[in-house]
């Protein structure tokens, strides 16, 4: 059993994942339907280095937990670890107004050792700075 296999069968908690992060020209972003996804959860403080062109290279973040996940998920995109049935129907359509909810910083996607179709998927994220 691959690295990769190992973790995915050890996601068994539930995260709520609002992706396709768009600007809506003012000031906040817009994002596709929350969906519930496979997960493992870890509340920990690490600094996670910047590595986009919009950051400066060189200087880290606080990341306030990170998450394994059996999917893709986009940075800046939004993750909360509980259930879509937690969610009222404004903060299902407006991930800001659930506390708890926790910006995705940086995604890494790294293929398990000798493999081409495994992937070990990490999300570092930040609260909202409010």
């Amino acid at each position: 059993m691959s690295i990769a296999s190992y973790i995915a069968s050890k996601c068994v908690e539930t995260a709520v994942y609002w992706g396709s992060p768009v600007e809506d020209g003012f000031g906040t972003k817009t994002y596709a339907e929350p969906i519930e996804i496979a997960c493992r959860w870890e509340d920990r403080q690490q600094i996670v280095g910047a590595i986009t062109t919009s950051r400066v290279l060189g200087f880290g973040e606080v990341s306030r937990a990170r998450v394994f996940v059996t999917q893709d998920v986009e940075e800046e995109g939004v993750l909360f670890h509980g259930t879509l049935s937690d969610l009222t129907l404004a903060e299902r359509a407006n991930p800001k107004l659930k506390e708890g909810t926790h910006i995705i910083k940086r995604f890494e996607k790294i293929p398990a050792v000798g493999s081409t179709t495994e992937f070990l998927r990490t999300a570092h994220l930040t609260p909202w700075l409010t």
